[in-house]
This record gives structure tokens, sequence and C-alpha cells, in this order.
């Protein structure tokens, strides 16, 4: 467990705590924001030491938190095969309530274990949990969706994307997470006629299925648009969005595809901006009333993201833009409505970014956690601890005043409340 922290000797924020479950990927609403408050002075002697810190035996599955219990996604041997698995713990101690074994674990490529010179392996897991008061649901690499009962793990009813609705895998295969908004469950991979899944989550039963698109390794988004709730998918052929309720198609805008795309798509009232990989770049889109997004700006092969999503507060877009520079990759503000860049810090790598209030909690692929005032003004660094060991290519967590983070290797808890 590393313990080094730096403070920045820069103005006190006070602490205010709003208690919210983070329950899925991203945080309740899937944008990477939370409305609690962490106060830099707190922040400094909260991160010194962990509530608790367990093993995490490879991938890159986050944490999500529902009352009493956090959960991610692990490599855990099962009847001597490496199998995903999913587990809960205890929110105060960290100690393991259950564990369930999903699918294989092997991912047919090696790219998982890429890094740093100094921080490679840890190939696994690259989906994460999504949860309610009752049930945990789980979409695993050979997309199988298992609902799980929260309290012990046993299965309430499960999916076989690939058997049932003509599923087909992609090169490393799933890493996107079930969408939760209201009682209905979003997924996509299913085949053509059915590739846009939306299911009832307690029972499991189909309430809608379209779509014949190629799906891709970035989790969908929920949003609303002129009144009207959306789920924006990015596949292969670009953005698809559809009608939460129905599945009918709102509007779809086109975009470059090349080997893997990783990263959400971020809305900001009726713009979505999308980034990718592999010299594909980014692009921001208007949606207008038509069936076709319109473009606003596309900049090829810049402002990648890989699979860290960006958050936008104010204007801005603040995330990690540069593609493989591990252990490198600065932490950037980007105007949204223009695509310029209005500062840049190196020496992050590819992790990912918070935004709790208005402060960015920025977790380095090096397990460096860094807090940051989101201001397009300058980089403002307000503290900084060397926080887990291994690669981290998760996203933090952020509920009722804890952190959680995890990495290849450990999982951790820090108490940032008064």
């Amino acid at each position: 467990m590393k313990s080094f922290l730096v403070f920045a000797g820069l103005s006190i924020f006070t602490l205010s705590v709003h208690a919210a479950d983070w329950n899925q990927y991203r945080g309740p609403n899937g944008d990477g924001k939370s409305f609690e408050t962490i106060d830099s002075a707190r922040f400094a002697s909260g991160m010194q030491e962990p509530v608790w810190t367990i093993p995490t035996t490879s991938g890159f599955s986050s944490f999500v938190v529902f009352g009493d219990a956090v959960y991610t996604v692990i490599k855990r041997e099962h009847e001597g095969e490496d199998r995903e698995t999913c587990i809960a713990l205890d929110s105060a101690t960290g100690e393991e309530r259950w564990a369930v074994p999903l699918s294989s674990s092997d991912y047919e490529h090696d790219g998982g274990n890429a890094g740093a010179r100094d921080n490679r392996g840890g190939d696994g897991p690259r989906n994460t949990p999504t949860v309610d008061n009752k049930h945990v649901y789980v979409y695993d690499g050979r997309l199988v969706l298992s609902c799980l009962n929260a309290s012990d793990g046993s299965v309430i009813w499960r999916h076989d994307v690939v058997k049932e609705f003509s599923g087909r895998h992609i090169k490393w295969y799933n890493a996107t997470s079930p969408l939760l908004h209201g009682n209905m469950l979003f997924v996509s991979g299913g085949g053509p006629g059915e590739t846009f899944l939306a299911f009832q989550k307690d029972t499991g039963k189909v309430l809608w299925k379209t779509g014949d698109e190629l799906m891709t390794h970035a989790t969908p988004h929920i949003t609303t648009i002129d009144g009207k709730q959306q789920v924006v998918f990015f596949m292969q052929s670009g953005l698809i969005a559809l009608a939460a309720e129905t599945g009918e198609l709102a509007w779809t805008s086109q975009f470059p595809f090349s080997v893997s795309t990783a990263a959400s798509p971020v809305s900001s009232g009726n713009q979505i901006f999308c980034s990718a990989g592999y010299g594909v770049g980014a692009g921001l889109f208007s949606v207008n009333g038509s069936k076709e997004a319109e473009e606003v700006w596309f900049k090829p092969n810049e402002l990648m993201n890989h699979w860290s999503t960006p958050v936008v507060h104010d204007g801005h877009l603040y995330g990690i833009f540069e593609f493989k520079k591990y252990g490198r990759a600065p932490l950037q503000c980007v105007e949204l409505s223009t695509g310029e860049i209005k500062w840049s810090h190196s020496g992050f790598g590819p992790g990912n970014c918070i935004l709790v209030n208005d402060q960015l909690v920025v977790l380095s692929d090096a397990g460096k956690v860094t807090l940051v005032k989101a201001t397009p003004e300058e980089y403002k660094e307000l503290a900084s601890t060397e926080a887990i060991e291994g690669k981290c290519w998760s996203t933090p967590a952020f509920s009722n005043g804890r952190l959680y983070v995890r990495s290849t290797q450990e999982g951790a808890c820090f108490d940032l409340s008064n």
C-alpha cells in the first residue's frame, strides 16, 4: 500500500455530504459526477491511511456502492479455470460477503497486459456491476447478463446474449457495463434485429429489442434531449440514440471506427461528445430534431480518449485524452464548443477522473490520486497521494464521503468525510 502524500497549500473547501449511492459505472447518472463535496485539507489527511484494503486479482472493473455494500469484478480460479467473478464487500470493513463465478477470463489477446515499462500485466475483467436495492447486474465478457440477489449472490435471472439473441463477440470480448434507468436495464451485443436490448430489471423480461449493429467496448449513456429520455450507444458505425421507453430510433451520427472504441459518449444539453483511439480522434455533435445529428467539430487523430471517459463541467471537458501514453498521458481541459485545449498537465497515464462538485478526483494509471480544481483558467492541483499499487484502468467511485479505488492488484477505501 502506498502512503506518500503531497498537499498543495491552497484555500480550504468545506465538506457537505449528501448521502448518495454510486450504483453503476461512472455514478448514478453515468456522467462521472457526484454532488457531494471534498475539503482539500480533509483529503490530505484522509488519504494518508485507508479504511481498508483488499486484494483485487487482475482486471479493470470499477467499484460500485449501494447502501452498506461495495461490488466489483475480479479474476479468480474456480474449478480449475480462471473466471470473471463478481464479489460483494462490506463497505465498512472490506470483508467479502459473497463471490459468484461468471464466464471465462481468457480474452485471447494480450492487449490488457500493456502498460508503462514498470506497470504491465493484470489483464482481467473489464465490465463493472450495476446495483439497486435488491439486485446486482453483471454483463460479463462472454455477453452473459446476470441478475444476482444483492444479499447472497444467488442468480435471479440470466440471459446468454450469444445463445438467445444471436450475439456477436468482438476482439477482447465485452467491456461494457449494463445501464440501469428506472425499471429498465440496457445492453448491446445482440445480432440482426436485436443488437440493442432492454430488459425489465426485476424479471429479465425483454421490453424491446432492435437494430443491426456491431458493438464496441463503450458503455451506453442515458440523457434527456428536448424532454425525451434517450439511450445513446457508441457503436462501430457511430452514435445511435434510441427512445428509452420504446427503442424507437431518435437519431444517429456516423463516426469512424478502428480496432476498439472504449470511452462512453458524454452529453451536455443537446450536444454529444465522443472520442476513440487508434488514430480516430474526437467530435462534438448537436441534436436538433432531425434523424441525423449535426457535426459541430471533428478533430482527427486528436483528443483521443482510449477508455478514459471525460466529465463535462461548465462548458468544458476534463479528462485524459492521449492514446497509449502509459504513465505519461496528460490530464487536459478542453473547451466543449470548439475542442480547444485550455490547459494540459502530464504524468497521469490512461487512468480516469470523476467530478465531485467542482473538483476533479483523478486516478492515474499508476495508482496516484490527485485532487484538481475544475477550472479552465489553469491546472490547479489541490492535493495528491500515491494511493494504491498496481495498474489502474478503472474509474474511482465516491459515495457518502468515501473514495473507492482499485487496480489490478488491490482495492482501497478512503474516508474523506468530516
